[in-house]
């Protein structure tokens, strides 16, 4: 298995910040490996709070010109990005399959996904609009503009490594803000290779600013955004755990925050749905990125009259899934991301079978001559869950579907609703009348209704309840990188 691009140049192990790339401070690095064989590849530069501080500086001496840079400009250069991004699709998607592990066929629709964000933003650049307000008082002109918020931390995931950071630049530097980025420590390489094409783009020295740390070292790095007044906002997708240490110590600046953070989402089949329809819709949401995704279902109730031939027809789908590398054309379920990733999987199946569930698919780890790494987990499928156990309560952040049965509307209500978090819901129901009581009931930022894949740059992503708060994506994610002002002219009479 080797990384073969048509620009290697790619490729990057050190920061960008003010429009130089250069090593860390301290002049140290750490491993990338490849999930699927656990082998270091590549390495990348290990910051410090120094590093951290510099990009800080140069985003903070940046911002002052880019956002009085006409919206045109902007928008001409996110055009130039997205360009850039399409041309080098395939490269950027190889780079991500072999520091993330998802299947290559995955990788090139991430790519195109995270580009339409860029262009999508290209676009709404031209369109921060304001607001005249009707005079209250004659002679006085009542107006309202919108201002980009500042130095923009963003902090994203391992799981969508090129998606969740294109999705926060782009709107970001769309609004007027500057940005410092930290990509995760297991995926760094993809979010390197983007930058290098928006410096190739035109995006000038200081604006988009990108730094790389270890897993030690991330709260040094991260902690000196949280304290320092210059940056305006943080924009973090990952864990509630997570999410609340940086509303908690960001609180001193008083920051703007955006966080997207975990869930447990229930997906709902009623006893008057379209099972065939069903079972697709939760292929596409439970399976995709091998289940590593925040909006994946995590709770799957069926109703008792439609279950056993709801778990028939999964059961047929889910054990004709082919996993293996990255670089098997029909490879549809990668290796998992660590080792910390499969332990926890392995105890919620475990705890599970504990509590009474029954197997009727996969439920282990996996190595034979296709899957030969150590981070394979067959695709699973667990019947007669309950919410004693763990997988009810936690993401398990895998390939397993556990399903609960449930026998009226109102009791799968309060059951999907039965949990802190409010990220995504799915239901299936031909009622239309039941689509709307339903929809109305779901505590959830976001609802599929007859619908697996709900992803998209022109709609508001985000989350209710311990799912954090902010949308990403549509009209509405330019407004969380902008300040409202309001402006009061008076004696023109």
């Amino acid at each position: 298995m080797t990384l073969t691009l048509t620009r290697p140049d790619l490729i990057r192990s050190g920061n960008f910040i003010n429009g130089q790339w250069q090593n860390s401070k301290k002049n140290e690095q750490y491993p990338v490996s490849n999930p699927a064989n656990g082998l270091v590849f590549a390495q990348a530069a290990n910051s410090t709070a120094d590093d951290a501080k510099l990009a800080i500086e140069a985003a903070y001496v940046a911002f002052e010109d880019w956002r009085n840079l006409p919206a045109k400009a902007r928008s001409q250069c996110l055009i130039r990005w997205h360009k850039l991004i399409l041309d080098n699709s395939e490269d950027l998607a190889r780079i991500m399959s072999f520091e993330q592990g998802k299947p290559l066929a995955e990788a090139r629709g991430e790519v195109a996904y995270g580009a339409s964000y860029v262009d999508w933003f290209a676009s709404e650049a031209l369109r921060t609009y304001g607001d005249i307000i009707p005079e209250a008082v004659q002679g006085k002109k009542l107006m309202v503009v919108k201002e980009p918020v500042g130095v923009v931390a963003a902090i994203t995931p391992w799981n969508f490594p090129l998606a969740m950071i294109a999705r926060k630049i782009a709107p970001a530097l769309a609004a007027g803000c500057t940005v410092v980025a930290k990509p995760a420590e297991d995926t760094p390489l993809t979010a390197l290779a983007l930058v290098v094409l928006a410096e190739e783009a035109g995006i000038p020295a200081g604006v988009l600013n990108i730094i790389t740390s270890s897993r030690d070292r991330v709260s040094d790095v991260v902690g000196v955004w949280l304290t320092d007044s210059r940056v305006r906002k943080i924009t973090f997708t990952g864990s509630t755990a997570v999410g609340k240490i940086l509303a908690r110590e960001s609180a001193s600046t008083l920051k703007h925050l955006s966080l997207e953070l975990g869930g447990n989402a229930p997906f709902i089949v009623f006893e008057d749905a379209d099972l065939d329809a069903a079972v697709e819709g939760l292929m596409a949401a439970k399976f995709r990125n091998g289940g590593q995704t925040c909006v994946c279902p995590n709770r799957i109730y069926v109703h008792d009259s439609v279950y056993d031939a709801f778990a028939d027809k999964l059961t047929e789908r889910v054990s004709s899934l082919k996993v293996g590398p990255w670089d098997r054309d029909d490879s549809q379920i990668g290796p998992m991301i660590n080792d910390r990733a499969i332990d926890k999987i392995q105890q919620h199946v475990q705890d599970a079978l504990q509590h009474g569930a029954k197997l009727l698919t996969g439920g282990e780890r996996i190595q034979n001559a296709i899957a030969t790494g150590p981070n394979y987990f067959a695709p699973t499928v667990l019947i007669d869950a309950n919410h004693n156990m763990q997988l009810a309560h936690d993401e398990t952040f895998g390939p397993v579907a556990p399903l609960f049965r449930f026998r009226s509307e109102q009791e799968v209500i309060e059951a999907a609703n039965n949990t802190p978090f409010g990220l995504a819901g799915y239901f299936y129901s031909n009622d239309i009348k039941r689509v709307w009581r339903v929809s109305n009931k779901m505590q959830t930022g976001i609802v599929g209704i007859n619908e697996g894949a709900i992803a998209s740059e022109t709609a508001p992503f985000g989350g209710v309840k311990e799912s954090g708060y902010g949308r990403e994506g549509s009209r509405y994610g330019l407004d969380d990188y902008m300040d409202t002002k309001y402006l009061c002219q008076g004696n023109l009479s």
